[in-house]
């Protein structure tokens, strides 16, 4: 891997904010509405709106199910933020979250062909988001909850997943574990250790790694094999804090009640110690996690990195130390751990399907199929997750969310996989298409011309 200094590093980070200052203004937004309908002439809008619109609203009155065949409910996401924790950024409130919601549409259409609509909510209350929510389940055939704060982001999901007939997904939970755990399939083969036998160390104790430790455990990795770390240190039964993590924090304590059978105690490097894996999804490095704490893992140690824009050890660091095998959240490094490479094709599948629900099972599904796609374009050191460009990732990822959400009774409708797949190709391409066209046709300005 070739060095490079931290401020090219730095200012190629920075490139970024400094275009998306310049073009945000230029096109007031990333998203609109268009029609998807034939308006021929003016006489159609008796055929989209009154009197002729009647009919279809008696019918659905009729049947309810009959929405999904009426209108674009079958292909409705709404991205749900209250801007508690937008990225990097912390609690900056709804407005200054919505440029992320609009950005989270905008990839859901592009990559998955989904139309989703950003919604930021103007109350931090869980409860009263979580009714939000479910007030506008009659519009939406999904859910994307985003950027809402630990602990309460556990609240709102399991509460919705559990109350709701349409899936619910939370991306900085489910996404990053997807993700996270295709790289992980594949990184273990190249490597030659087996999900059962590693040891793996969690730096950070948020929504994102709990999720991941969660996913991690039903796709084969013995919980007891397991030391996660917060910012007070090691998880175990007989930390100092254990009262307060048993009523405030109580998936934490959960981690303490099933993990780390050794009662292992200390900080980062006592977790790392002889550990197969590293997975950090911590606060931003460098030099949260150091060279010699990558020196004291086992042999072929693998270092999940995934803190943005700055990981939390650089990877010529952990390289130089003894890992062989690296992966961060920057697209400017190998093995770019990406939500955008899951959510689109996960969402994609349980819209086909009509399903009621976001299973883990089916999240382990998408990972699987992730790590597959990887693997038939050839996996090495420096591949072991796919890239966004290569879209076949997303129709392949639907297929199998949509399988698995049929076997496990979660789906409405049913087709055939060679069915589903033909589908979401086509919602997809057209998806593109349509934003090449309108390129082409100026529809959609040259901000430098």
């Amino acid at each position: 891997m070739k060095e490079v200094s931290v401020e090219e590093l730095l200012a190629k980070a920075e490139q970024p904010s400094k275009d998306a200052m310049r073009l945000h203004p230029f096109y007031r937004g990333k998203i609109e509405v268009i029609p998807k309908c034939r308006i021929r002439d003016f006489n159609d809008f008796a055929i989209w709106y009154t009197p002729g619109v009647a009919a279809p609203c008696k019918e659905i009155y009729a049947d309810k199910e009959k929405v999904y065949e009426m209108t674009n409910k079958w292909n409705f996401v709404a991205v749900i933020s209250d801007g508690s924790r937008v990225l990097g950024l912390g609690d900056i409130g709804p407005e200054a979250g919505l440029p992320v919601m609009e950005g989270k549409a905008l990839l859901y259409k592009y990559l998955g062909g989904v139309d989703a609509f950003p919604i930021c909510l103007d109350t931090k209350d869980p409860e009263e988001i979580i009714q939000a929510v479910k007030w506008l389940q009659p519009t939406f055939g999904g859910i994307n909850l985003e950027d809402i704060s630990h602990p309460k982001c556990f609240h709102i999901l399991d509460t919705l997943r559990r109350e709701m007939e349409v899936p619910v997904w939370h991306d900085d939970q489910q996404g990053t574990a997807c993700v996270t755990v295709a790289g992980l399939l594949n990184a273990i083969k190249i490597v030659d250790k087996k999900m059962e036998s590693i040891r793996v160390a969690m730096i950070g104790a948020g929504a994102a790694n709990i999720a991941i430790t969660r996913l991690i455990i039903t796709a084969g990795v013995r919980p007891e094999n397991i030391v996660a770390v917060d910012s007070k240190g090691i998880l175990h039964k007989d930390r100092g804090d254990r009262e307060t993590l048993k009523t405030k924090y109580k998936e934490k304590w959960h981690l303490c009640e099933t993990t780390n059978q050794k009662r292992i105690k200390g900080d980062i490097p006592e977790a790392m110690e002889g550990a197969d894996v590293v997975i950090s999804a911590s606060k931003p490095g460098p030099g949260v996690i150091k060279k010699e704490w990558v020196e004291m893992m086992a042999e072929d140690a693998i270092v999940f990195a995934e803190a943005n824009p700055i990981p939390e050890i650089w990877p010529w660091e952990a390289q130089e130390a003894g890992a062989r095998i690296i992966a961060t959240g920057r697209s400017d490094f190998p093995n770019q751990v990406n939500n955008s490479l899951g959510f689109p094709g996960i969402f994609r599948g349980a819209l086909d399907i009509r399903a009621t629900k976001i299973t883990d099972e089916m999240c382990i599904e998408a990972a699987r199929e992730l790590a597959k796609v990887a693997e038939d374009h050839g996996l090495s050191e420096d591949y072991i997750v796919p890239n966004m460009d290569q879209w076949e990732v997303f129709p392949r990822e639907a297929v199998a969310v949509g399988s698995k959400g049929i076997e496990q009774g979660v789906a409405r409708v049913k087709a055939s996989a060679e069915e589903r797949f033909k589908r979401a190709e086509e919602i997809i391409k057209t998806a593109r298409s349509e934003v090449q066209l309108m390129m082409k046709e100026n529809f959609i300005a040259d901000p430098d011309e």
